[in-house]
């Protein structure tokens, strides 16, 4: 057995905490795996007096100086679970840069800035793994980055927040609407106090963008990513998706397509879409997590499994641990980043999509052909048109209008004439179409 392999662990809270357990649990084990033992040199929090319970560590292994720990000639691992940009990219920057490897679980950081952290993996010559950054447990990212290295992938749909999810199951499951589904949620704590960063979309659109980056070997950051939550969906749209035989999910989408000019682009989203009871994403349920991939050579590949929470997390920064001390190990390092075809991202305009749109109008001789010129004008063509009372009880209609494929400018060019008709009520609901209905 060689000498061992020594961690600074950075954040010791819900993820952190279950770092320290498995290390203590599963000591003999992961050093069979790696050739040595993996030994905590110390570790970073904010406040040195808090409760850890009955935390399997050393209290003299507290410290508050993390840029110092990293710093420290007997540290060979540095694993990042504190989250947030600074001051965390200064931290990892500067581990990176002196040769160490580091593990981090910060989606937020890769997504906004992942770039500078490879660069000086590359400067440094130590590895960057971040395995525990999108859908917790579920081995995805290395996959993607090693696997599927011989394939060309073509397109990455997923659900990759657990909270957005569990809302909307629940609002199929039971037709409740948003805040009451939202209420449970946070009640049975998969929602923070603050679920912003969930429900606005904001943690898939980071996820995506780590997603895109690996997918088609180009740097894709937050800032390319369409982002819409999940927070005007409504009951009676669930109610019209189930009618379709369809449900509502917050999608991340990336996708390879062509600009007008013919070249190769890509196309990284997030949003609610409708899909069919019968995608495979259709019955991912509760707060767990899925990844549609699709490739040439490999076709269609599904992951799927438990994405947040301590320990789910915890095995994937573990599994990047033990990948990284192996390296170490046997003086070699993982392949640097692949952003070798640095595709340029299509503005949202521009991609393919298809649009469920309901809308409330007079009930009156002309108005279905009226309401179908405007779609002609924007080049949009439809694919069904569904009838109906309105539930208003005033003689007017409900029209539900599915398109075909366009491309989405042209979309919201129809969306925003159709507002501006005199036949049209109101624009009751509008969502994407997804999954080949």
């Amino acid at each position: 057995m060689k000498s061992p392999v020594r961690l600074a662990l950075l954040g010791c809270g819900t993820v952190g905490a279950e770092v320290v357990r498995l290390l203590n649990e599963q000591s003999a084990d992961l050093a069979a795996r790696i050739g040595a033992p993996l030994e905590i040199a110390g570790i970073a929090v904010r406040r040195l007096g808090r409760d850890r319970g009955d935390l399997p560590v050393d209290p003299a292994l507290f410290t508050t100086d993390a840029l110092g720990l990293i710093k420290r000639d007997d540290v060979d691992v540095v694993v990042e679970v504190v989250g947030g940009i600074e001051p965390a990219r200064g931290w990892l920057v500067e581990a990176l840069r002196a040769g160490k490897s580091v593990v981090t679980a910060n989606k937020a950081l890769l997504a906004e800035d992942g770039g500078a952290l490879h660069d000086a993996a590359v400067e440094g010559g130590g590895d960057l793994y971040y395995e525990a950054s999108v859908a917790g447990a579920i081995p995805l990212l290395r996959p993607l980055r090693e696997s599927l290295h011989g394939d060309r992938i073509t397109r990455v749909t997923g659900i990759v927040n657990g909270t957005t999810n569990f809302i909307l199951s629940a609002m199929h499951a039971t037709g409740a609407g948003f805040a009451e589904a939202l209420e449970e949620a946070t009640e049975l704590g998969y929602a923070e106090a603050d679920p912003t960063a969930d429900v606005e979309g904001f943690d898939a659109a980071a996820k995506a963008a780590i997603l895109a980056s690996l997918a088609f070997h180009s740097r894709v950051g937050a800032a390319d990513v369409h982002r819409e939550g999940i927070t005007e969906v409504t009951a009676a749209d669930m109610a019209s998706a189930k009618a379709m035989g369809c449900t509502i999910k917050l999608l991340c989408i990336a996708a390879r397509g062509t600009d007008a000019q013919g070249r190769e682009t890509v196309s990284v989203r997030v949003h609610p879409a409708m899909i069919p009871l019968t995608h495979p994403l259709a019955s991912v349920g509760d707060a767990f997590n899925a990844v549609f991939v699709e490739a040439d050579a490999a076709g269609q590949l599904m992951f799927y499994g438990r994405g947040a929470g301590g320990a789910p997390t915890a095995s994937a920064v573990l599994g990047d641990v033990v990948a990284v001390a192996r390296n170490r190990l046997a003086g070699v390092r993982s392949a640097s980043e692949s952003a070798y075809a640095a595709l340029p991202v299509r503005p949202m305009g521009e991609a393919l999509t298809r649009y469920h749109i309901s809308l409330d109008v007079a009930d009156r001789p002309g108005v279905l052909e009226a309401v179908a010129g405007v779609f002609a004008r924007h080049d949009v063509s439809i694919a069904t048109v569904r009838q109906g009372p309105s539930g208003g009880g005033n003689g007017d209609a409900v029209l539900v209008i599915v398109t075909h494929v366009a491309p989405d400018a042209a979309l919201a060019a129809t969306v925003s004439e159709l507002r501006g008709l005199d036949i049209v009520r109101s624009v009751a609901s509008v969502l994407r179409v997804e999954g080949g209905l």
